[in-house]
């Protein structure tokens, strides 16, 4: 056995039967960021992005990829997500905005595949709407922060 939860014994990928696990609250947080030049942060800020509103635009594109992550991950459950946030800061420091994604639910397995998928196309969403100002946007540092509930309990990032 490999420990790995979506390889059987043969080495072959499957879907894991969750269908014996207790139903748990459970919630998973996790970040990104989109770097870009001083000028095309303006822009956004400002609201003058050919395409219209990049923050409001980006947050509900991740939070419709968290509701969809089942359909884009092959060996994810479909879940019923009881909350998802998409949080969009501007950083002056990279410059650029970083992106913090929460998941939540009742459930028998974990969200931390939601939470990652929201940053991942919350992030995919800013590139898109700006990129005729800057095509050199950097996305990066996406990953897990935390998450709660489940057999394997809390998890926390180190800084």
């Amino acid at each position: 056995m490999s420990g790995l939860t979506h390889i059987d014994n043969a080495g072959e990928a499957h879907m894991v039967d969750v269908g014996d696990k207790a139903e748990t609250s459970r919630s998973a947080t996790a970040e990104g960021y989109v770097r870009m030049l001083p000028q095309t942060l303006t822009l956004i800020r400002e609201g003058n992005a050919k395409k219209g509103d990049v923050i409001g635009t980006a947050r509900l594109a991740g939070i419709m990829a968290a509701k969809k992550t089942s359909d884009l991950i092959p060996l994810c459950h479909p879940l019923m997500l009881t909350k998802v946030s998409v949080e969009i800061t501007e950083d002056a420091a990279l410059p650029g905005l970083r992106v913090t994604a929460t998941a939540k639910l009742t459930g028998k397995t974990g969200v931390e595949m939601e939470a990652l998928t929201a940053v991942s196309v919350t992030c995919l969403t800013i590139y898109d709407m700006a990129k005729a100002a800057d095509k050199g946007m950097e996305i990066g540092g996406v990953r897990l922060l935390e998450k709660t509930g489940g057999k394997s309990g809390a998890y926390h990032a180190e800084s």
